[in-house]
């Protein structure tokens, strides 16, 4: 796990505060942590899909992949939402159908199709099983609003293309390495089941932060290391600054 998680602390400019290690551990918080966690999980994967769909794909792709995640939405945004028969659905039947036709013209297009289709998947899969937990535990799932870190990311966008890109791929990567080494630091502290839980959600989460900096590069015709140091500085100030609402991604309590 040292060997995944040493060049991740390289990239990141902060290791996760104790403090908020501290309060996600209280068992009090577990509801919190986990209905934060299912949401990003999912914010993630629909985050991926927008990429392919503006960027990379004609409109019948993106129909297809509208169509895929239509049951993730409808539970979602459903206030008589019924877990049970969300988990219970046939799964092969919301699989992506068919292929994906990259644009005509998008070099990168191919590629940003086959990471990002391959990361939806995953995050999709990741939503389902922090449900399942929530579910054996008795913790109704609730939509929440992005916190400051997502928020304080993005304002540090650029607004023209294909720099917004280039950008948004950049965050992607640090929103990704950012919760694999919570993922790892918070484990120790959770019971058994969590931390195997956490510790197995490690080696995807290190795979996506890596293929969203080789996205950003292939796409930028110029060296990105400057713009990646701009959003590590961003990334460390949000994670290290107080702040007084209890996410995933918050930074420090206060």
């Amino acid at each position: 796990m040292q060997a995944l998680l040493a060049p991740i602390k390289q990239f990141l400019q902060c290791e996760t505060p104790d403090e908020w290690i501290a309060l996600a551990s209280q068992s009090e918080q577990l509801a919190a942590l986990l209905i934060d966690h299912c949401n990003c999980e999912l914010k993630a994967a629909q985050t991926a899909m927008f990429l392919i769909r503006k960027y990379a794909v004609d409109k019948a792709s993106g129909d297809k992949l509208l169509e895929w995640a239509k049951p993730y939405e409808e539970f979602v945004y459903n206030k008589s939402r019924d877990i049970d028969a969300f988990l219970a659905r046939d799964v092969k039947k919301n699989e992506l159908v068919g292929e994906l036709t990259a644009k005509p013209g998008v070099d990168y297009g191919p590629d940003l199709i086959a990471k990002m289709v391959r990361l939806i998947k995953e995050e999709f899969h990741h939503f389902e099983q922090v449900l399942e937990i929530m579910q054996a535990r008795n913790i109704p799932y609730q939509n929440l609003t992005a916190g400051r870190y997502a928020r304080g990311m993005m304002r540090g966008v650029r607004t023209h293309e294909p720099a917004t890109l280039v950008d948004k791929l950049i965050v992607g990567a640090f929103i990704e390495a950012r919760s694999c080494e919570r993922f790892a630091k918070l484990a120790p502290h959770l019971d058994e089941g969590l931390s195997k839980f956490y510790v197995s959600l490690l080696r995807s989460e290190a795979r996506h932060y890596q293929d969203y900096l080789v996205l950003a590069q292939a796409i930028s015709s110029e060296n990105i290391d400057e713009r990646v140091a701009h959003f590590a500085r961003l990334e460390a100030e949000l994670i290290s600054a107080p702040d007084s609402e209890f996410k995933f991604h918050s930074g420090r309590p206060c």
